[in-house]
């Protein structure tokens, strides 16, 4: 019989029946990555270094050159971070409409589950 593994969500929250609620792993690694992304470094007071400056193209009209800094970045603070948790396939950085998309393809190790995700800002 295999356990399913439930992790705390975040933000920590309640749930339905008022107990702390939970996640299924795959949503943690999510969460994870979302924390990272959106934590400029120096906002946690123990690990300065935590974290991406991707906020920041948000304001401005990031050209090609920028973009790909940021990618170089956040596939730096990933591997990084996370490199224990996940193996980055693939990183795209692209400023549409006022807004910043990271698309990541990502391996998460435990499951050997790949999957694609957007992060917007």
């Amino acid at each position: 019989m295999t356990e399913q593994r439930l992790d705390i969500g975040f933000p920590l929250r309640l749930d339905e029946r008022g107990r702390v609620a939970t996640v299924s792993y795959e949503r943690h690694v999510y969460e994870l990555i979302e924390q990272l992304l959106f934590t400029m470094p120096g906002e946690r007071v123990n690990r300065p270094e935590f974290g991406t400056r991707i906020r920041e193209l948000v304001f401005e009209r990031p050209g090609s050159e920028r973009l790909e800094e940021a990618r170089f970045q956040i596939q730096n603070s990933l591997n990084q971070w996370l490199g224990e948790v996940i193996a980055v396939e693939g990183v795209t950085v692209e400023h549409r409409e006022g807004k910043i998309e990271v698309l990541l393809q990502y391996r998460i190790l435990n499951t050997n589950h790949s999957t694609n995700e957007v992060f917007s800002l």
